[in-house]
């Protein structure tokens, strides 16, 4: 509950090494948190690592694998979470109101990650990029944004690679009312 005695809501932001992740950042805090709502909004910046890999002693041509490889790849790993959440406050340190962030970092394919983080912590909303890849990619790669899109209980905004939200349009308003005035 915020100060006010209102229901406090999660706005869950995906966000990666990317610039659209940023981009779906900054379009969230421009676009869904304003200074009267901002106290009872919780920003949830979710970075998902990559699985990590199955390590043998031996790699493919039967070298060994230094646990000093192994030490260095996890280190590279953080060192990445670290840039990316200096980029997001950065992004989020220039918006106007002061807002209450938390940071989370799961690890694991990034589509069922961020499903269970929304689900696990009951947000209200899911904000993130999309890469804008053509058919063929979105073929090969699949689209995290589609899978979560599908697979999540709260609303998705799902912001493109130039920024704007790709959400389905309202139908236009009904014309008002014609008064009998105008009949005659």
């Amino acid at each position: 509950m915020d100060a006010g005695g209102g229901k406090t809501r999660r706005i869950v932001v995906a966000v990666d090494e990317s610039k659209e992740s940023m981009e779906a950042l900054s379009w969230c805090l421009s676009h869904l948190i304003n200074p009267e709502n901002a106290d009872s909004i919780v920003l949830v910046l979710l970075y998902v690592k990559p699985p990590p890999p199955i390590y043998s002693y031996f790699d493919a041509a039967e070298f060994l694998f230094s646990g000093d490889i192994v030490v260095a790849m996890e280190k590279y790993g953080n060192d990445l979470v670290q840039s990316v959440m200096e980029r997001a406050e950065a992004v989020y340190g220039n918006f106007i109101t002061r807002i209450n962030v938390e940071k989370v970092v799961e690890r694991g394919d990034p589509k069922d990650v961020i499903c269970h983080t929304v689900k696990k912590l009951n947000a209200d909303k899911l904000v993130m990029g999309s890469h804008g890849y053509g058919f063929m990619m979105r073929a090969l790669l699949g689209s995290v944004s589609k899978h979560c899109a599908k697979n999540v209980k709260c609303p998705v905004v799902i912001v493109n690679h130039h920024g704007d939200p790709i959400m389905t349009p309202l139908p236009p308003p009904p014309p008002p009312p014609s008064s009998s005035l105008e009949a005659a």
